[in-house]
């Protein structure tokens, strides 16, 4: 059985782009959603404690599991250590773990070195935004404004426009360039 693990970070976030991807994908490689288990976490922040998680986890101790699928590896985890100790524990039983978007089998001693990569700028990109958030908030604070949140509702561009190009054929990366936005905001907005 194939074990397909998702997970957003927060409430607002939506998992329909990754299931899409991932149902493009069994289809694309000829396997039936009756072979699949899916496992969504949401609103799961930074650390492993999430009830779906666990659940695979114990599907894979069980032998029910022979391959994991993710939407990418970083949906696993953002840290490094945790995303190693998990994926090795995962190869060392003999799973198959796919990332679909990153095209990469991880399986094997390239497939775990790849990984350590991957995981590594994950974890690295989380600081990342985290620096800058916190540099804009006391930034902020100085100018005398409180900081209070994006404000519901408000959006970096306009969706209808997403949608507008999706009808003239454009794809998801061809949207996302075109509207100067990331490809998880196209998705949201075809989504929603």
């Amino acid at each position: 059985m194939i074990g397909i693990y998702i997970r957003v970070s927060t409430v607002c976030q939506n998992a329909a782009g990754q299931k899409r991807e991932i149902r493009r994908w069994l289809k694309g490689n000829g396997i039936d959603e009756k072979d699949v288990e899916w496992y969504v976490d949401k609103a799961t922040g930074n650390n492993l404690d999430r009830p779906e998680l666990e659940r695979l986890q114990r599907d894979i101790f069980s032998g029910e599991i022979e391959t994991v699928v993710v939407w990418k590896l970083d949906r696993l985890s953002r840290n490094l250590r945790e995303g190693i100790n998990v994926l090795a524990d995962w190869c060392d039983r003999g799973l198959r773990v796919v990332s679909i978007t990153q095209q990469i089998d991880f399986n094997g001693a390239l497939g775990k070195m790849l990984a350590a990569v991957l995981l590594g700028v994950a974890e690295m990109e989380q600081e990342t935004r985290r620096e800058r958030q916190a540099a804009g908030i006391a930034a902020a604070k100085e100018r005398g404004n409180v900081y209070t949140g994006r404000i519901a509702g408000t959006t970096k561009a306009k969706p209808n426009r997403a949608l507008e190009l999706r009808n003239k054929g454009l794809n998801d990366s061809e949207i996302a360039t075109a509207m100067g936005i990331s490809r998880r905001t196209v998705q949201r907005y075809l989504n929603n």
